[in-house]
């Protein structure tokens, strides 16, 4: 066997978090226990549907996608990820060979990497990393960094960091890897069901979080910034500043 791929290049402290969807039980299971060695955070789910409800609660740097799922396919998939979260990195999976498959991997599903299987083990560690280290570097100073460890988001200026409540971090969560950052209040509220009863939290009780999470963003923002979180009349909600994520 191989010796581990060393991660010495990233961030120690800071593993890639990888969303791996692919239907083949045994294959998710033997690719997820091979990057979790390697020094990767993974969260597995074998349907488009999987990879929603991890999303809500998860914040993901890499997708690792198979084309072939039951229900959504991996294209309308990967086309739906690319639009919510394009600082992300997305690498298709698949038994398919065809040219236009590949074509149709990176013009519609916005990949950046297409590999077909059988994939040699450390070629996609490599792959994985790199683009990793790539997206991570690429990120600008411009944007406001969300900590998932410690609850705590650090602005572009350095005087700008805010404590969250384990509640204002999901919402967050939600928003920014939400289509176009917006989402429905009945959504927002389902987030927080009580999973005993099923019951969600009221949207009265959603206003007054928001307005306690626009109310933080507004006490470091400089006068005439854009305010952090927009009403969307008769949907829900909008983030209007740009969140990367810090694990």
């Amino acid at each position: 066997m191989n010796p581990p791929i060393s991660l010495e290049a990233a961030d120690s402290n800071s593993p890639l978090v990888v969303a791996l969807v692919e239907d083949d039980r045994l294959l998710r299971e033997e690719i997820e226990v091979h990057l979790t060695a390697h020094g990767f955070q993974v969260h597995a789910a074998n349907s488009a549907m999987g990879l929603d409800d991890l999303t809500a609660r998860v914040a993901f740097d890499l997708y690792l996608i198979d084309l072939n799922l039951p229900g959504e396919n991996g294209l309308s998939l990967c086309r739906r990820v690319r639009a919510s979260r394009p600082d992300a990195g997305i690498v298709i999976m698949t038994a398919r060979v065809a040219l236009n498959d590949r074509i149709a991997g990176y013009k519609q599903g916005g990949a950046d990497f297409y590999l077909t299987k059988p994939v040699s083990p450390d070629e996609l560690v490599l792959v994985l990393l790199n683009l990793g280290r790539r997206l991570k570097q690429a990120q600008t100073t411009k944007a406001w960094s969300l900590s998932l460890r410690d609850r705590t988001l650090q602005g572009p200026d350095l005087t700008q960091k805010l404590r969250l409540t384990s509640k204002e971090k999901t919402i967050l969560l939600a928003l920014v890897q939400a289509k176009d950052n917006t989402m429905q209040s009945g959504t927002l509220c389902d987030l927080f069901a009580d999973e005993d009863d099923d019951s969600s939290m009221s949207k009265h009780a959603l206003e007054e979080m928001i307005a306690r999470l626009r109310k933080k963003f507004k006490s470091v923002q400089a006068e005439g910034d854009e305010p952090a979180i927009k009403s969307v009349w008769g949907v829900g909600y909008q983030l209007c500043v740009r969140i990367l994520f810090v694990h």
